[in-house]
């Protein structure tokens, strides 16, 4: 999966446009993606993200970076053997792009 532009509230993936938040496994995109508490990230949150078995997983906090992760929420993945890499949106997208050697899932919230 290879992601084609980002912008506010907007993401091209594979040659297709999304507008809500999104997770992209190795094979597919997981659209819309909620979470429990709006701008706050929980396990509960990433259960499909996990199901593609990632070896990193990059968390886009947002355009602004407004969606917080908990400290336990990244020691939970990391006790899991998953490396964590939590950036706003924008920076979260350059890394993801870059991780073609890696089993990467990305989980983006698009706005705030």
């Amino acid at each position: 999966m290879k992601i084609e532009d980002y912008s506010f509230g907007r993401i091209k993936i594979n040659g297709e446009t999304y507008t809500k938040d999104v997770i992209i496994l190795p094979d597919r995109v997981y659209h819309p993606w909620w979470r429990k508490e709006g701008h706050r990230l929980s396990m509960e949150d990433l259960v499909e993200a996990l199901s593609g078995e990632p070896e990193v997983l990059v968390i886009g906090r947002g355009y602004a970076g407004v969606m917080r992760v908990p400290d336990d929420v990244v020691r939970a993945l990391e006790e899991r053997g998953i490396k964590v890499v939590v950036q706003k949106t924008r920076e979260a997208v350059k890394t993801f792009n870059s991780l073609k050697d890696k089993r990467a899932v990305a989980a983006l919230h698009l706005t705030c």
